[in-house]
């Protein structure tokens, strides 16, 4: 059974209305507050079949407030690489020595960085580090000989998005603690984002559904109109 929180929050949503994200983000700052500082998030379910290749959507985005949360860097790298990643901020740098640590069960980072003469190593970590996400990838810009770019802006607030194999994306776009336009900044970039990684093959609109919610509150219906250009006309 819902809390009592929730369903004060619950009564606050007009279940029919589709609402813009400065309206979803104000309806969402006036709902009953929890103890904690809530995660907050937007979730497109996509037009797309997930089983054709071609359209898979993925990208990336730099938030321009960041998600809330001090992401731990690890890159592989080795010579003076070494010292430009340490330099950007990077927590763990090395080559051999660290991927043998990871291999030994050691994940106290939160991001996988490497150069791509590395790649052949880090290949190994690949049973570890697919499964949750974290396997460097040149279209995520992780894989890269500019390895103080790639920590700079996961530092900065970069995140990665790609569509699961229901056809949704879950986005992370701040903390409840953020101000409204913080949220509604981050919302937009995100929503961008998504939008521009659009698969060329696609016809007709790519959204299909968005909401914005926060760890503990229920769904807000975002309007999708006026976001992308539908296709379905064009020959």
């Amino acid at each position: 059974m819902a809390s009592k929180r929730y369903q004060q929050a619950a009564k606050l949503v007009d279940e029919k209305q589709e609402y813009t994200l400065d309206g979803a983000v104000t309806l969402l700052k006036g709902m009953p507050a929890v103890k904690f500082d809530e995660t907050v998030e937007i979730s497109a379910s996509l037009n797309i079949d997930p089983k054709k290749s071609d359209q898979i959507v993925r990208g990336t985005v730099v938030l321009p407030h960041g998600t809330g949360k001090t992401r731990t860097v690890a890159v592989f790298c080795k010579g003076e690489n070494e010292l430009k990643a340490k330099e950007a901020g990077a927590e763990f740098v090395g080559g051999a020595e660290l991927i043998n640590k990871v291999q030994e069960g050691w994940m106290e980072f939160d991001v996988a960085v490497a150069t791509p003469d590395m790649m052949r190593d880090v290949s190994k970590l690949g049973k570890i580090l697919g499964p949750r996400g974290m396997m460097p990838n040149p279209k995520a810009g992780t894989v890269t000989d500019d390895v103080a770019k790639a920590v700079s802006e996961v530092k900065r607030g970069k995140v990665e998005f790609k569509m699961d194999k229901l056809s949704n994306i879950h986005f992370v776009i701040g903390r409840r603690s953020f101000k409204p336009e913080q949220l509604i900044e981050n919302g937009k970039a995100a929503l961008d984002a998504v939008v521009r990684a659009r698969p060329s093959t696609l016809k007709g609109k790519m959204l299909r559904r968005l909401s914005l919610a926060s760890t503990m509150s229920p769904g807000i219906t975002l309007k999708t109109e006026g976001l992308e250009v539908d296709t379905s006309q064009e020959s």
